[in-house]
Protein backbone atom coordinates (compact mmCIF):
# COMPACT_ATOMS: atom_id res chain seq x y z
CA UNK A 1 0.00 0.00 0.00
CA UNK A 2 1.60 3.62 -1.11
CA UNK A 3 0.69 6.31 1.18
CA UNK A 4 1.21 10.06 0.26
CA UNK A 5 2.61 11.55 3.65
CA UNK A 6 1.00 15.27 3.99
CA UNK A 7 3.86 18.16 4.73
CA UNK A 8 6.48 15.78 3.38
CA UNK A 9 7.15 17.27 -0.02
CA UNK A 10 4.59 15.02 -1.53
CA UNK A 11 7.35 11.99 -0.90
CA UNK A 12 5.42 8.96 -0.94
CA UNK A 13 6.31 5.50 1.31
CA UNK A 14 4.82 2.22 1.21
CA UNK A 15 3.89 0.62 4.97
CA UNK A 16 2.86 -2.40 6.38
CA UNK A 17 0.58 -1.81 9.39
CA UNK A 18 0.13 -3.27 13.02
CA UNK A 19 -1.26 -6.52 13.00
CA UNK A 20 -0.76 -7.72 9.83
CA UNK A 21 1.72 -10.74 9.24
CA UNK A 22 3.11 -11.89 5.87
CA UNK A 23 5.15 -15.03 4.98
CA UNK A 24 7.40 -14.32 1.99
CA UNK A 25 9.25 -11.46 0.24
CA UNK A 26 8.72 -7.88 -0.26
CA UNK A 27 10.10 -6.28 -2.48
CA UNK A 28 9.81 -2.26 -2.65
CA UNK A 29 10.82 0.80 -4.82
CA UNK A 30 10.48 3.63 -2.16
CA UNK A 31 10.76 4.37 1.77
CA UNK A 32 9.18 1.66 3.65
CA UNK A 33 7.76 0.96 6.93
CA UNK A 34 7.12 -2.21 9.04
CA UNK A 35 4.80 -2.17 11.99
CA UNK A 36 3.68 -5.87 11.53
CA UNK A 37 5.05 -9.26 10.85
CA UNK A 38 7.10 -10.68 8.16
CA UNK A 39 9.21 -13.78 7.77
CA UNK A 40 11.07 -13.54 4.49
CA UNK A 41 13.35 -11.23 2.38
CA UNK A 42 12.65 -7.93 2.20
CA UNK A 43 14.13 -5.41 -0.55
CA UNK A 44 14.10 -1.65 -0.51
CA UNK A 45 15.88 0.39 -2.69
CA UNK A 46 14.99 3.24 0.13
CA UNK A 47 14.84 3.62 3.84
CA UNK A 48 13.57 0.69 5.67
CA UNK A 49 11.87 1.91 9.47
CA UNK A 50 11.34 -1.15 11.84
CA UNK A 51 8.68 0.06 14.10
CA UNK A 52 8.64 -0.91 17.94
CA UNK A 53 5.96 -3.30 17.67
CA UNK A 54 7.05 -5.15 14.48
CA UNK A 55 9.12 -8.49 14.23
CA UNK A 56 11.11 -9.70 11.38
CA UNK A 57 12.32 -13.45 10.52
CA UNK A 58 14.46 -12.67 7.48
CA UNK A 59 17.25 -10.84 5.36
CA UNK A 60 16.98 -7.19 4.62
CA UNK A 61 18.61 -5.13 1.83
CA UNK A 62 18.35 -1.57 1.95
CA UNK A 63 19.85 1.94 1.74
CA UNK A 64 19.55 2.59 5.28
CA UNK A 65 17.62 1.20 8.17
CA UNK A 66 15.89 2.60 11.64
CA UNK A 67 15.42 -0.25 13.91
CA UNK A 68 12.59 0.04 16.76
CA UNK A 69 11.46 -3.10 16.81
CA UNK A 70 12.73 -6.66 16.43
CA UNK A 71 14.77 -8.27 13.61
CA UNK A 72 16.18 -11.65 13.52
CA UNK A 73 18.20 -12.59 10.54
CA UNK A 74 21.07 -10.53 8.26
CA UNK A 75 21.20 -6.64 7.52
CA UNK A 76 23.18 -5.30 4.53
CA UNK A 77 22.37 -1.64 4.29
CA UNK A 78 24.44 0.56 1.92
CA UNK A 79 24.33 3.82 4.64
CA UNK A 80 23.26 3.87 8.28
CA UNK A 81 22.01 1.29 10.21
CA UNK A 82 20.36 2.76 13.56
CA UNK A 83 19.19 1.47 16.39
CA UNK A 84 16.74 3.10 19.04
CA UNK A 85 16.36 2.32 22.33
CA UNK A 86 13.56 -0.05 21.64
CA UNK A 87 15.32 -2.41 19.01
CA UNK A 88 16.87 -5.75 18.84
CA UNK A 89 18.85 -6.84 16.37
CA UNK A 90 20.17 -10.69 16.06
CA UNK A 91 22.31 -11.69 13.33
CA UNK A 92 24.98 -10.44 11.07
CA UNK A 93 25.13 -6.89 9.96
CA UNK A 94 27.01 -5.21 6.50
CA UNK A 95 26.60 -1.50 7.03
CA UNK A 96 28.11 2.05 5.82
CA UNK A 97 27.69 3.35 9.45
CA UNK A 98 26.16 2.16 12.83
CA UNK A 99 24.55 4.44 15.61
CA UNK A 100 23.62 2.74 18.42
CA UNK A 101 21.22 4.31 21.45
CA UNK A 102 21.91 2.93 24.79
CA UNK A 103 19.20 0.01 25.80
CA UNK A 104 19.09 -1.41 22.61
CA UNK A 105 19.98 -5.05 21.94
CA UNK A 106 22.91 -5.94 19.27
CA UNK A 107 23.60 -10.22 19.44
CA UNK A 108 25.83 -10.51 16.54
CA UNK A 109 28.19 -9.72 13.80
CA UNK A 110 28.78 -5.83 12.40
CA UNK A 111 30.87 -5.36 9.11
CA UNK A 112 31.34 -1.72 7.89
CA UNK A 113 31.52 -1.04 4.31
Amino acid sequence: MKIKESGSLGASYNALAQGTVIIGNIKATDDLRIDGKIEGVIECSGRVVIGSNAEIKGDIHCTSIDLLGTVNGNLFAKETFTMRTSGTFTGEATIGGLEIEPGATFNGICKMQ
